[in-house]
């Protein structure tokens, strides 16, 4: 059973697995025909994606209509979402925007180029958990494929379990989509993912470092 974190008529948050592709196509379900399966609905609409190694908030619509409005929002930016991240290496600098160009890479990854033309803008912020622990909260402007895992390796902190950009190996890739903030019918949504099991054993008081604006307010 997926985690769903609030259900409106015309649309659902659910808060994703890692792991799971949220669409099928390996031969195994997907995340929108399982959730259709759970709501016993003949379909729900997938308005924007998280990759398959990436947790946290997942908005999908329940009608056409709804998906279409909310996928103008998406197009038009003015949903904010909130991502959390950790690595093991201390960044090139504590906080600030990482903005650049995107084009593809060897082996399926991405790399950041100085193209301003069209580029990936995402801004971050970081905190010292341990001596080898740094927890990230980064905030997209732009919805570029890989673009925080390029962001993160452009900081010197690839992302702790990303082996495509050079992350130290571990129990997962340690990505999770914590918010998503955003208006609809004349009320303000705010709604936030807890992490798994395996994000808290490894900072068990990651809601300290993300901003208090960050909670499910109705």
């Amino acid at each position: 059973m997926l985690d769903i974190l609030f259900r409106h008529h015309d649309f659902v948050a659910v808060n994703k697995p890692q792991g799971l592709c949220v669409q099928g196509g390996d031969g195994s379900d997907g995340l929108t025909s399982m959730l259709a399966t759970q709501l016993n609905l003949p379909r729900v609409w997938l308005v924007h994606r998280l990759d398959k190694p990436t947790s946290g908030v997942l908005l999908l619509a329940l009608n056409e209509k709804a998906a279409s409005m909310l996928a103008q929002q998406f197009a038009a930016k003015t949903m904010r979402k909130t991502y959390i991240a950790l690595s093991d290496r201390k960044p090139l600098k504590k906080q600030g925007w990482v903005k650049g160009g995107m084009e593809k890479a060897r082996r399926g990854a991405w790399k950041l180029t100085r193209n301003m033309e069209k580029p990936a803008v995402t801004r971050f912020y970081s905190h010292s958990i341990s001596p080898n622990l740094r927890l990230f909260v980064l905030e997209p402007h732009t919805g570029k494929t890989h673009q925080l895992r390029v962001a993160m390796k452009s900081l010197g902190s690839p992302i702790w379990g990303d082996a495509l950009y050079g992350g130290t190996p571990a129990e997962r890739l340690f990505l999770h989509a914590s918010n998503i903030s955003f208006d609809y019918g004349g009320t303000h949504f705010d709604i936030t993912a807890p992490p798994d099991e395996v994000w808290l054993r490894a900072v068990p008081d990651w809601e300290e470092f993300v901003p208090q604006n960050c909670r499910l307010t109705i």
